[in-house]
């Protein structure tokens, strides 16, 4: 048999209670929370930020330090600088049609001819009523000329009785200082010289009364003949309108006149043209309403040649946010222009001046300049940021605060984005 010793030797004990080690635990779950986090990190950067766009539908420019043009190109159209515009100031019907449209007319040619029997009708009572005043003011003259005359005789029959009068009483007094005739035939000789005195007197009185009284009369017939005639004449006139013709030389333009056409007072008809001449006429963008005035100067280039321009007139009135602005040649024109034909007009506004700056796009009407989507660094994330922009022409806009150099700025335009505040671009 195997001897078995009275008591075994295990390891019991050597045992003892070993304290948990905490300071362990704290760095797993550090690391765990770590790795947490980076892969939440992760997960966001895959998480769309704003409204998701393609970058090929965008357009992205960098702003730049450069040099600020201050000028526009506006497409404006030729215009005769001088025309008459045709209005019909008589009704009728055409009779006859003597030119047509664009062909070359002189003034005082013959257009075309209307037909009214009424104004015809007017104009012949005009000038009975006329011939009629006529003879009855003939017939007054000649009245006044008869009583005028029988009173030229009257008043010199007066004058010789009163000269014989005058010459009895002399005699009378000679002869009464010697005693041949009478106190009493003496007094009478007096008496009949101041009778006939008194009847001379009062026979020039009438007469001058007379006279007045033909004065007025002849002066309010003449007045109502004058106006018989004024009349007589604006009838006429009239009737001479059925007659139109060429006020001005010039191409005549917008002419359709048809025989047997009825044609209203006021109608437009057409208009004359200066084929010599000519002007141009923009529509600009009410943006530089306050910047365009009268004076500024501007160029058309054609066939290799510039043209100097002037803006002559300026329209305030904004119509689909355009005005319009017509400018003049100041030192000769094209020589071949058409009315009707377009052209391109650079127009200068300022001097030229250094700028931070941005390239002009469709973004600047979207937010009228006061914002933009500003590229994030990662080149994905877009953020809305308020900006100031000041001048722009037709391919630059100055940046005047909100930016810095470098940066890059959506240009093109804002519409698709809606309200969006943030967006995502995407490959």
């Amino acid at each position: 048999m195997d001897h078995i010793p009275p008591s075994a030797v295990t390891g019991a004990a050597m045992d003892s209670v070993v304290p948990k080690r905490r300071g362990r635990l704290f760095k797993r779950i550090a690391v765990l929370a770590a790795i947490a986090a980076a892969l939440a990190w992760t997960g966001w950067q895959f998480v769309p930020h704003g409204l998701q766009v393609a970058s090929r539908d965008v357009r992205l420019a960098r702003v730049e330090q450069g040099v600020f043009r201050d000028d526009i190109v506006v497409r404006a159209t030729a215009e005769p600088l001088n025309s008459i515009i045709l209005d019909s100031v008589e009704s009728g019907r055409v009779e006859e049609v003597f030119a047509k449209d664009g062909q070359a007319v002189k003034k005082g040619d013959l257009l075309f001819r209307l037909s009214n029997p009424q104004r015809n009708l007017e104009l012949l009572a005009r000038q009975t009523e006329y011939s009629q005043q006529i003879f009855n003011a003939a017939q007054l003259r000649v009245a006044q000329e008869a009583v005028r005359t029988d009173h030229q005789r009257r008043q010199s029959e007066l004058e010789f009785a009163l000269s014989q009068a005058r010459k009895q009483h002399a005699r009378n007094q000679r002869l009464a200082q010697q005693g041949f005739i009478s106190a009493v035939a003496l007094e009478e000789s007096s008496d009949k010289l101041a009778q006939q005195q008194r009847a001379l007197d009062e026979e020039k009185r009438a007469v001058a009364n007379e006279e007045k009284v033909r004065d007025r009369a002849l002066d309010q017939l003449d007045s109502g003949l004058h106006g018989l005639q004024s009349g007589l004449k604006l009838v006429s006139a009239t009737v001479d309108a059925l007659a139109v013709r060429a006020p001005a030389d010039g191409v005549l333009t917008d002419f359709r006149m048809l025989v047997g056409q009825t044609v209203r007072p006021d109608q437009h008809i057409g208009r004359i043209d200066d084929p010599q001449h000519f002007k141009l006429s923009a529509l600009v963008d009410e943006f530089y309403l306050s910047r365009l005035s009268v004076g500024r100067v501007g160029s058309v280039t054609q066939d290799g040649k510039t043209y100097a321009l002037k803006v002559a007139t300026v329209y305030p009135q904004i119509k689909e946010g355009r005005f319009t602005a017509e400018m003049v040649f100041t030192d000769g024109q094209p020589s071949v222009i058409s009315p009707g034909q377009s052209m391109d007009v650079q127009l200068t506004l300022g001097e030229p001046a250094k700028a931070m700056l941005l390239p002009n796009g469709a973004f600047v009407n979207d937010t009228g300049g006061t914002w933009v989507f500003v590229l994030g660094r990662d080149g994905e994330r877009v953020e809305k940021r308020a900006v100031k922009l000041g001048r722009r022409n037709n391919a630059q806009v100055e940046v005047l605060s909100g930016l810095a150099q470098g940066e890059q700025v959506i240009i093109s335009s804002y519409t698709p984005f809606g309200k969006a505040e943030r967006l995502q671009l995407t490959k």
